[in-house]
């Protein structure tokens, strides 16, 4: 093994980068993740603040590109669009795992020595995840979805709990394979903490499969090229289409009907035929649906403003619309347009769209819910406002189909099942393309649809009261790392230094 460790620093970062990066694709390897990062904590462990610098952020490109590489896979855009924007993503995450290592090489002592890994990475997930560029998808949690019960923990220390145990035991790891016979408690002390956080994650687990109350709700998956919809001699036709899926769901008699993301190629608050002909059969049937469209505004001074929103049309009512609150910054605006609005005449291929601003809860046979759209599941902050504000559902309205097969409609859909958890709430995701589906609170998920296929389908959601210890504190437990970081990192260095 010490032959191993000697390789050449830049190369084991590579090679922790390639492991933890396979380990987040849907190929069921997420095991690798307590073993992938031990060649990474070696060298940033025998080299100076500098270097690791450096090898942190070889680390931090190889894993982001191997992790992400789908976001080369648009096909909303043309080839250099997309490909510029997978290189910069890809630069950009791989400046938080620079950073880390830079600080782990400041603050590293004799007496905080290795146990001080873990709370740094906690610490640089949840700063990643402020602001408008923030990017949770990118924590160590999504390669963990295989292993329900060993997730559990998270509806009270959120996502950044797992990454403390993932952390933890490469930690215990790399001192077993360098110092095993002085350490051969640390194997057991891992495998009863394992073992123990498996059977009350499993105990846990069926606290969550039935319920004394459920709503009955059709799930339409269309599987419509997204490039071809708006095409002028394509609306017609995806309309018609639509109407007949419409009408499919209707005979299976739910209590309610969800239409994927811009559902139709329609704005539909503003042309009033197409929405009519929905609300005339919401009408008719008794069942309303909430459908995904696009909306124009114009505000008191003429300029136009888009957004990517939700209408929720009831039987004999007045339609309800909610606004995206969180767009994807350079495909659906540019961050800081708001502020200087010159940059919106920028052109990569982005939409110009606005954010909303209310938390709109929807309300029918006396269930409440909402609704996210897209990458707003990624966000958990966004869905514990909604449980807050006494959702007992959450549904989610997406088209995964800009990236086909790849790895991203995968990720995506378990970062759902992870908001289930964290909140105790169940969703119901319904994906123009797929994956479509219901997840129940533990994280199960029921009736999943495959991708690239035409489906309408129902499913009963289990109502149990919705909230967690996550949903009323939310990242306490992050802060907990954070300090713990400061505590015995900087802070210890600034004591020897007086």
């Amino acid at each position: 093994m010490n032959s191993f460790f000697n390789k050449p620093p830049w190369q084991l970062a590579i090679i922790s980068g390639l492991i933890t990066g396979i380990a987040n694709q849907p190929w069921h390897l997420g095991i690798l993740a307590f073993i992938g990062f031990v060649p990474l904590l070696h060298v940033l462990f025998v080299q100076d603040a500098d270097d690791n610098f450096r090898l942190g952020y070889i680390f931090g490109i190889t894993h982001n590109f191997i992790s992400f590489y789908w976001i080369g896979f648009n096909s909303g855009a043309s080839f250099w669009v997309v490909f510029l924007s997978l290189i910069a993503a890809v630069l950009y995450l791989g400046i938080f795992w620079a950073i880390a290592g830079w600080v782990f090489g400041q603050v590293k002592t004799q007496t905080n020595r290795l146990i001080l890994f873990p709370f740094l990475i906690v610490s640089m997930e949840w700063i990643r995840s402020f602001g408008p560029m923030g990017f949770p998808w990118g924590n160590l949690v999504l390669s963990q979805l295989d292993f329900l019960p060993l997730i559990q923990i998270i509806e009270i220390t959120g996502t950044y709990g797992i990454t403390l145990y993932i952390l933890l035991y490469n930690v215990i790891l790399y001192i077993l394979l360098r110092e095993f016979n002085l350490n051969k408690y640390l194997a057991i002390f891992a495998f009863i903490f394992m073992f123990g956080l498996w059977i009350t994650g499993h105990y846990r687990m069926k606290q969550f499969n039935n319920s004394s109350q459920n709503i009955n709700i059709a799930i339409l998956q269309p599987n419509i090229d997204p490039n071809a919809k708006w095409e002028y001699d394509k609306k017609k036709e995806t309309i018609a289409y639509m109407d007949s899926l419409h009408s499919i769901a209707i005979e299976l008699d739910p209590d309610l009907i969800l239409f994927p993301e811009t559902a139709l190629p329609a704005y539909l608050r503003l042309n009033h035929r197409v929405r009519n002909m929905i609300q005339k059969k919401v009408d008719t049937s008794g069942i309303p649906v909430l459908t995904g469209t696009v909306d124009l505004k114009i505000s008191p001074d003429r300029e136009k403003k888009y957004f990517n929103s939700a209408m929720f049309l009831k039987p004999y009512h007045d339609y309800i619309i909610y606004d995206k609150l969180h767009l994807v910054p350079f495909a659906e605006y540019i961050p800081m347009s708001e502020v200087f609005p010159l940059l919106k005449k920028l052109n990569f291929g982005q939409g110009n769209f606005n954010r909303g601003t209310e938390y709109t809860m929807f309300e029918w046979q006396n269930v409440r819910f909402s609704n996210l759209i897209c990458y707003e599941s990624s966000i958990p902050n966004i869905v514990r406002k909604f449980v807050e504000n006494g959702a007992d559902m959450i549904t989610i309205q997406t088209n995964d189909g800009w990236l086909g097969k790849s790895a991203g409609p995968y990720q995506h859909y378990d970062i759902a099942r992870l908001r289930a958890i964290e909140n105790r709430i169940p969703i119901v995701r319904c994906a123009n393309t797929g994956i479509s589906g219901l997840i129940l609170a533990n994280g199960r998920s029921v009736h999943e649809q495959s991708l690239e296929k035409s489906s309408v389908f129902m499913v009963s959601v289990p109502l149990n009261s919705s909230g967690s210890f996550y949903s009323e504190y939310g990242d306490v437990f992050a802060l907990i790392c954070f300090v713990i970081f400061l505590y015995i990192g900087p802070f210890k260095c600034l004591k020897r230094q007086y």
